[in-house]
């Protein structure tokens, strides 16, 4: 699937931004849950994830219209009557595959809406979006490339494991080992897709690595075991992080909150001692 540097940095740039604050906010949603005995979602948990697919959504427009109206993009024809031919359909690939991530991004906000969709619907769309995309990636014609069908080949391995994560978590929800394997696989994707940039089309210019040549493709593969091995330092990293900062807060602000919580319970027992009078003397009848 022919493609720029600039085009794959910019879609790594994206499952990155998003395998990184997933990162973060995870496991600190999780070590604020052990705390909250009554395990319900609070209101700061549902505004992030309204602002996830506000920014997933915008990021998928803004890829769909780049994809679309660049110079050398199709400008919304599909077809040309004129070559009796379809145009630019790499572009189209790539729009089709903003276009799912874009449907999620509209559901993960709509979801916190008063319309009540049902729960779970957030996850099957980001699924579907996932599969989406590896389905675009896998079924293309790469035209005897060897390298570069190797390359999107193992790119899609990290998208459909990503999407049967999504897939589970519509029936597992807040599984914490779901979403840090959901996470792992953006981190993955994103790096990746760089990794498929530097390959195929180099920044500096020139030529991309040599598509015949077998050593390539070994090499890579294993490349991109330590991609994934890089996500999982990543995520390991970040949670020990979060888990820190979160103790930190804790014991910065452990005595403020014990010095509210003593307060409410004093005016609550000086507000309610007068009313308690009547109710014994009820009893004593």
């Amino acid at each position: 699937m022919t493609s720029s540097f600039l085009g794959s940095a910019l879609r790594g740039t994206f499952f990155l931004v998003f395998g990184l604050w997933w990162s973060v906010r995870y496991p600190l949603k999780y070590l604020r849950r052990k705390v909250n005995a009554e395990n319900q979602p609070s209101y700061g948990v549902q505004r992030a994830e309204v602002f996830e697919g506000a920014v997933k959504a915008f990021f998928a427009l803004a890829g769909i219209l780049v994809e679309q109206f660049v110079p050398s993009g199709p400008h919304m024809t599909l077809y040309s009557p004129k070559t009796h031919s379809w145009t630019d359909l790499a572009h189209w690939h790539y729009t089709t595959m903003y276009l799912f991530f874009l449907l999620s991004g509209i559901v993960d906000v709509v979801s916190h809406s008063p319309l009540k969709l049902p729960l779970g619907l957030d996850r099957l769309l980001l699924s579907v979006a996932l599969f989406m995309e590896g389905l675009l990636f896998c079924f293309h014609d790469y035209s005897d490339a060897a390298l570069d069908q190797h390359l999107h080949s193992l790119l899609a391995m990290a998208i459909f494991a990503g999407a049967l994560c999504a897939l589970l978590e519509v029936f597992l929800r807040d599984h914490v080992i779901l979403e840090a394997f959901r996470t792992s696989t953006f981190l993955l994707q994103g790096s990746w897709l760089w990794q498929i940039g530097f390959v195929l089309t180099p920044p500096w210019g020139g030529p991309g690595w040599d598509q015949t040549d077998r050593s390539n493709i070994t090499f890579l593969t294993m490349c991109f075991c330590w991609h994934y091995a890089g996500a999982l330092a990543v995520l390991a990293a970040n949670a020990a992080a979060s888990r820190c900062c979160n103790e930190s807060c804790q014991l910065k602000f452990g005595d403020i909150d014990v010095e509210l919580d003593c307060g409410m319970c004093i005016r609550k027992n000086k507000g309610s001692s007068g009313a308690l009078l009547p109710e014994s003397g009820l009893d004593d009848k």
